[in-house]
């Protein structure tokens, strides 16, 4: 009988049938052929620790959405969720792959050792405290209810920044956010639309999407307290300040809870951004330890 190639046959021999390291290794540069030459007036440290705190929340949120994954009520809200997870973990790809280029591996580096991609460093070898996150997405799930209003809100906050971030002077920034607000669109209407349908469902189901509005709110104390590297990018056109993008948030999230027939909750006062400075709760350790675990066990593992 002819010998029948599987699938893993032609990952081996699409790399001239070396062993691929199993977070990474082998895979197409996520920048090949993009500009990344970095805009003239801006630090590179600046920039890496920006692409961090982007990179951070999208990875540490898709990492939070895959928990729903033989979880949730229906395999279609499965299947929904896992696509919207694997979006944030491209745009983190990304973002994390510009962080290394532009030199703040640190001791990532190190503990990966050199074959690691940069982007896999980062994600895979770097303590909390060097988590750029906020604390909006490092928080757990709770029910489905509390998972659709933090899902709205965090892709309503992450559209407006890409929207604007289209405009960048970073050529990376740039391309990303034109490819991400297009994604980010779906996901946040796919969260709006359970909103309201558990807004105004039935009894049971409004109670607990307003228990998840009531939970997720305190969480956006700091979501608009800019840090010093947002304010000097925003200055030289290249990132954006999240203060700028306080007015459109709050618009879509007091309407989408409106029509859902939900209690807006006063809007917590500002605070500093403590999740940007790598200031986190026990529950990012927890997830970090499920996402790295694997990586840091066997760091030159292949397959």
């Amino acid at each position: 009988m002819a010998h029948e190639e599987t699938v893993y046959d032609a990952l081996d021999l699409a790399h001239g049938g070396e062993g691929q390291w199993a977070f990474g290794t082998g895979f197409d540069d996520p920048l090949a052929g993009v500009d990344t030459t970095v805009p003239d007036g801006v630090d590179p440290a600046d920039l890496g620790a920006y692409c961090l705190m982007l990179g951070d929340d999208a990875l540490v949120l898709a990492q939070r959405l895959t928990e729903w994954i033989t979880a949730a009520p229906e395999l279609e809200e499965e299947v929904a969720l896992a696509n919207i997870a694997l979006d944030l973990l491209g745009q983190a790809r990304l973002l994390l792959a510009r962080a290394g280029a532009a030199g703040v591996l640190g001791r990532s580096r190190e503990l990966a050792g050199p074959t690691i991609p940069d982007e896999d460093a980062l994600a895979c070898f770097r303590d909390p405290d060097e988590f750029r996150c906020t604390a909006l997405v490092a928080a757990p799930n709770g029910d489905f209810g509390r998972t659709m209003v933090r899902l709205l809100v965090a892709t309503t906050l992450r559209l407006a920044v890409l929207t604007r971030l289209r405009a960048s002077r970073d050529p990376v920034l740039a391309a990303l956010a034109a490819k991400g607000a297009h994604e980010l669109t779906y996901h946040r209407d796919y969260a709006a639309r359970w909103v309201l349908r558990l807004g105004d469902g039935t009894a049971e189901s409004s109670r607990r999407a307003q228990a998840g509005v009531d939970d997720v709110w305190p969480l956006l104390a700091d979501v608009f307290s800019p840090t010093d590297v947002e304010r000097r990018l925003a200055a030289a056109g290249v990132a954006v300040d999240p203060s700028g993008t306080r007015a459109e948030v709050t618009d879509v999230l007091t309407t989408v809870l409106r029509r859902a027939t939900l209690r807006v909750p006063p809007w917590p006062a500002d605070e500093a951004p403590a999740g940007r400075h790598g200031r986190h709760g026990p529950e990012l350790v927890d997830l970090l330890s499920r996402l790295q675990g694997l990586a840091r066990q066997h760091p030159a593992a292949t397959w």
